[in-house]
């Protein structure tokens, strides 16, 4: 049990009615999951307002109550906190609940559009390999060391990082890599955590279905920068114009990677294949299994992000050399038939621009590049057309289908989508909304050297159609496809 008035310990409080002299046994800001004395704390999410079910949580147990807005009854013998924002208070009160984990290891949050999770995971992978214990909190997985857990969130709610952290601390974890989402930023799921770093990799267009405008998405993700402490280091990309934006006011040390324009961390791609690339970074020549201008941009803030953490230069420049993709970021295969396959997550304009240019630009031109995407439903429609117009103007072959639909008619996305083509595209465009029957289509269509990129969902082994989710792994399914049409 946790003392209640320790738990408040730097929480911005309203109010107080009651005593904070309890012992807490858990905290829970969903009413469901509250026993006997328990907190609860009341949050107004986008869709639930956590206040209207505070006599919920009392029914079951609770014995405090966090909220933003006392309620009108008052029970006797609960104590009720009005804080200021309850998400915020959420955060710092996790924190002291588990003991301010975060200070006891070297935590680096990587935040952007783009390359969050393949920094975050091969920082990880490196630091593995360099023999230290090592934590990952991402969008594919949640790692404690040695142990795997399924990852439900980009950042996961507050209460869940900071037990994850406890855990590392448990077992003698010395450095975490963290993907910190403009959705955990906003929500203030990060607000109480201590961090070593930040890395900023890029800002596209995306998750305008939550923030109003780009500049608020920009905006959001910069108060990451402006709350890191003076002891920590702010690593920005120096080749993206909001690079310079993210560290106007941070206290932190500031550090720039780039490869066009002048920066701490400098790199030159000399070779390009399908099998990986030859860098030049700073003045020593490194090969890398990763493919891909903006890949070498990725390998870069990672070079950046273990140099600022203590590692030998040589050491990482070695441990580099060896690391392995990203499952769903430019993952690919060669049937016996000599059709290249690659799965990739780009879900963004940006990002399969990226893909495809790199693809185009180490292809001989001879091949076919046959395109299969998507776009997922209930999120940003605005980017729809322009997936479509990259997709067209950037392959030789395009099938539209389905992604992760959830709620949405599929038909209607894919008629969004195919409002980008320009018209002297069209007919390299097909439409088919079945996704296995696509790639299936894609396998057919491709003769040997041909190459095939499928796009959108990356890494993800479902596919969503109105609140259920079936089994659905692009990269599987284009290997049993292509091994069958070779018999």
């Amino acid at each position: 049990m946790n003392s209640l008035i320790d738990i408040l310990y730097k929480v911005t409080i309203n109010a107080v009615v009651g005593t904070t002299n309890l012992n807490i046994e858990n905290i829970h800001f969903n009413s469901r999951s509250i026993a006997i004395n328990d907190l609860f704390v009341a949050i107004k999410g986008t869709v639930v307002d956590g206040h209207d079910y505070i006599e919920t949580a009392l029914q079951q147990g609770a014995i405090a109550v966090v909220c933003e807005q006392l309620p009108k009854t008052l029970k006797e013998g609960v104590s009720y906190i009005e804080v200021e924002n309850s998400s915020s208070a959420l955060a710092v009160m996790a924190s002291n609940y588990y003991g301010n984990p975060s200070g006891n290891l070297k935590l680096v949050g990587i935040t952007g559009t783009n390359g969050k999770t393949t920094i975050a995971t091969l920082l990880f992978q490196l630091f593995k390999k360099a023999g230290f214990k090592v934590g990952l909190l991402s969008t594919v997985v949640v790692k404690v060391d040695t142990k795997d857990y399924k990852a439900t969130h980009t950042t996961p709610d507050s209460l869940t990082i900071n037990r994850y952290l406890k855990e590392m601390n448990d077992d003698g974890v010395e450095f975490c890599f963290m993907e910190v989402s403009s959705h955990g930023i906003h929500q203030k799921r990060t607000e109480g955590l201590v961090f070593e770093g930040g890395v900023f990799t890029n800002l596209t267009h995306d998750h305008l279905d939550y923030h109003d405008t780009f500049a608020e998405y920009r905006d959001v993700k910069k108060t990451f920068f402006d709350n890191l402490g003076k002891h920590a280091f702010a690593i920005t990309n120096a080749d993206d114009k909001n690079g310079a934006i993210m560290l106007q006011n941070t206290k932190a040390k500031q550090y720039k990677y780039g490869l066009k324009n002048y920066a701490d961390y400098k790199a030159q791609i000399l070779e390009n294949s399908f099998s990986g690339m030859l860098l030049k970074v700073n003045d020593s020549e490194v090969w890398t299994k990763l493919i891909g201008r903006f890949n070498a941009s990725n390998v870069l803030a990672i070079y950046a992000t273990a140099d600022l953490l203590g590692l030998e230069k040589t050491e990482i420049l070695r441990l580099i050399s060896v690391l392995e993709s990203v499952s769903g970021r430019f993952q690919y295969l060669i049937s016996e038939e000599k059709i290249t396959a690659i799965v990739d997550y780009a879900h963004t304009p940006d990002a399969l621009k990226n893909v495809l240019e790199t693809i185009n630009n180490i292809r001989s031109k001879n091949e076919e590049l046959i395109t299969v995407v998507g776009c997922g439903g209930d999120r940003d429609v605005t980017k729809r057309p322009k997936m479509g117009h990259i997709a067209s103007a950037l392959s030789t072959k395009v099938i539209f289908t389905s992604d992760n639909p959830r709620t949405e008619v599929p038909q209607t996305i894919m008629e969004a989508i195919e409002k980008g083509v320009e018209p002297q595209n069209f007919k390299k465009t097909l439409s088919i909304v079945d996704r296995k029957q696509a790639i299936k289509t894609a396998c057919q269509l491709a003769n040997a050297g041909d190459i095939i990129l499928i796009a959108g969902k990356g890494h993800e082994t479902y596919q969503e159609v109105n609140g259920e989710r079936t089994d659905f792994d692009d990269f599987k399914i284009v290997d049993e496809l292509l091994k069958r049409l070779q018999k």
